[in-house]
C-alpha cells in the first residue's frame, strides 16, 4: 500500500504563526516536537508524512486513524521512520512501514509504502 501527501510550506507556516503550540499539539508527540524545534520545513514534512501514512492505511485522518496514532522519528543517520500505534498495526495487520520526506521551493512532500503481514 502507497501513499504520497504534499503540502505548501507557506500554509503550514501561516496555520503556525497563528496557532502556535495549539496547532503543534494538535498534530504531534512530544517527542516529534522535541525533534522538529520549530523548524517550519521539518514541520510541513512531518505533516506530509502523517497524511501520506494515513493515505497508505486507505483511510485518511479520521476517528480509525489520528495523528497521535501516527509517530515520525529519526534513526542516528537521521533517516525517518514511522511508528504506528499498536491499535494501527493491529487493524490493518502492518509488518513494515518505509517513508521519504523531502522539501524545497516551498513545497514539503511524502511518500509511505506500507507492507502486510501474510495472514
Amino acid at each position: 500500500m502507497i501513499g504520497c501527501d504534499i503540502v505548501n510550506i507557506k500554509r503550514i507556516e501561516n496555520i503556525f504563526k497563528k496557532n502556535k503550540i495549539k496547532f503543534l499539539n494538535r498534530i504531534f508527540s512530544k517527542e516529534e516536537l522535541d525533534c522538529l524545534n520549530q523548524n517550519i520545513n521539518s514541520i510541513a514534512g512531518y505533516y506530509a508524512a502523517k497524511e501520506a501514512a494515513s493515505k497508505a492505511l486507505g483511510c485518511g485522518i479520521c476517528e480509525l486513524c489520528n495523528f497521535y496514532d501516527i509517530k515520525i522519528c529519526k534513526d542516528e543517520r537521521n533517516k525517518p521512520f514511522i511508528v504506528f500505534s499498536e491499535k494501527i498495526i493491529k487493524e490493518f495487520n502492518i509488518s513494515r512501514a518505509n517513508l521519504s520526506i523531502s522539501h524545497d521551493a516551498g513545497i514539503a512532500m511524502a511518500v509511505v509504502m506500507l507492507e502486510k503481514n501474510n495472514a
